[in-house]
């Protein structure tokens, strides 16, 4: 290794370091290692699409208002994007047959997707009506090159925000501009 590239090498980790700090400052005060807000998705999604399933399989249960998809689960609403291997719908008060969605159980690889971002959990659920989506487990959100995990992530889709809880680690990468 040459003196050059290890010059090099350290610029970029002092400019790392620097953005590490930056994005420490801007968390409010009391979430230091426990939780972060971040900006998530557009702020133009609208939860009152229709929602598409597609699978392998399909179950339903009109007694309890319920079907369960499995085997390559996509679901899609506007941009957004859930992928899983099982998908619990649960339909609200007026049963499977004529009810509307009240939210979806993800659960088995879940994949989230909205714009330039993408999440993945162990498990999700969608609540359509508050427009929410909370993963847990294995949390993983990239966005731009950058990487943040954690055990917990809340989105709010109409504010194109979400929050990160459970001790949270963040890989920033740097810009290749001074």
């Amino acid at each position: 290794m040459s003196l050059e590239t290890s010059g090099k090498d350290l610029v970029l980790s002092v400019r790392a370091g620097l953005a590490a700090l930056a994005l420490v400052l801007t968390i409010p005060a009391g979430a230091g290692a426990q939780g972060a807000e971040i900006a998530f998705g557009s702020l133009n999604h609208d939860s009152s699409l229709p929602v598409e399933v597609t699978a392998e399989s399909l179950s339903v249960d009109q007694g309890d208002g319920t079907a369960v998809f499995t085997g390559d689960v996509v679901v899609g609403q506007g941009q957004m994007r859930l992928a899983a291997g099982r998908m619990l719908v649960v339909y609200g008060a007026d049963g499977a047959g004529g009810g509307r969605i009240s939210r979806l159980e993800a659960s088995g690889s879940v994949v989230l997707t909205l714009d330039a971002e993408a999440a993945e959990a162990d498990k999700a659920v969608y609540d359509i009506g508050a427009a929410t989506i909370v993963m847990t487990g294995n949390v993983l959100l990239t966005q731009d090159g950058n990487a943040i995990e954690g055990q917990r992530l809340v989105v709010d889709l109409t504010r194109g925000t979400g929050s990160m809880e459970g001790r949270v680690r963040t890989v920033l990468t740097p810009s290749d501009k001074p």
